[in-house]
């Protein structure tokens, strides 16, 4: 957003790659589309220490493989993450237990280590997105007002990021499926390929699905691209339905919805 207001923008990631959690193809794709707009992205670098500069900007230093750099800015945003602030509760007075980072330690049904005391959301650790938020309040809402047993065991967490175009993740990646010595089939199709994608102008990216080998089924998703989030919630509902990668192969989408591109990747996977 930044950038494309015109501003000089860098950012400094201290592990080797951009978005490490993601498999090499993506994060190696995000960071160039980054850099095709104009963002600087330094990898492997550690911020050592800030001042500020005798004409009042922020300055940096930070150690890279290449050796210390000196970065100027107007601003700095320190993006190093969160913890629950839940000192504010005093949990202890209640006898609730607490990981190690301040979190309130649950079960799997979202209660406590204090009978009948539950917590749901951020303070509870774990992913910080809003959905799962809500998906805790199903799960309360289930148990206590509905007299059921659900539970957080097997739930599927999907993840948009909204960069441009859409980064939308959901289940195993790639990577995770193979350090489990899985069998799998990957499939993957450049944004190039898809017809709306043409016509939006933003050809940018790939779709990319990990496929059980010997059941057929979808075992996780990434899609970068226009509209990757809604891209990859489809996928989603074929994970949840434990449908085989062919119903989406041979399924009919409306042309020239987005969806459509999804005939071609799940048509030829590899082995």
């Amino acid at each position: 957003m930044f950038r494309r207001f015109g501003s000089e923008v860098t950012i400094v990631q201290r592990s080797q790659r951009f978005m490490p959690a993601e498999d090499e193809d993506i994060s190696d794709e995000v960071a160039a589309i980054l850099r095709e707009d104009g963002i600087t992205v330094v990898t492997s670098a550690t911020p050592a220490h800030i001042e500020q500069s005798d004409d009042g900007r922020a300055q940096l230093t930070v150690n890279t493989s290449q050796g210390t750099q000196q970065l100027q800015g107007s601003h700095v945003l320190a993006a190093i993450g969160r913890i629950p602030n839940s000192e504010r509760l005093a949990p202890a007075a209640a006898g609730i237990r607490l990981h190690d980072d301040g979190a309130i330690e649950v079960d799997e049904s979202l209660e406590t280590s204090v009978p009948g005391v539950y917590a749901m959301g951020d303070v509870k650790g774990g992913p910080a997105f809003t959905h799962l938020s809500y998906d805790d309040y199903r799960i309360l809402r289930a148990n206590l007002l509905g007299g059921k047993q659900a539970s957080t065991t097997g739930r599927t967490v999907p993840y948009t990021v909204f960069i441009d175009p859409q980064f939308g993740r959901v289940g195993m990646s790639e990577r995770q499926a193979r350090e489990e010595n899985r069998a799998v089939r990957v499939a993957k199709l450049p944004m190039s390929a898809v017809v709306r994608a043409i016509e939006m102008g933003e050809t940018r990216g790939f779709m990319k699905a990990v496929i059980d080998a010997e059941t057929g089924q979808i075992l996780g998703a990434a899609v970068l691209g226009a509209e990757g989030g809604e891209i990859m919630s489809t996928i989603q509902v074929a994970i949840l339905g434990k449908l085989s990668y062919t119903a989406l192969a041979d399924a009919i989408f409306t042309h020239p919805l987005l969806a459509e591109g999804l005939n071609t990747l799940f048509a030829l996977p590899n082995a």
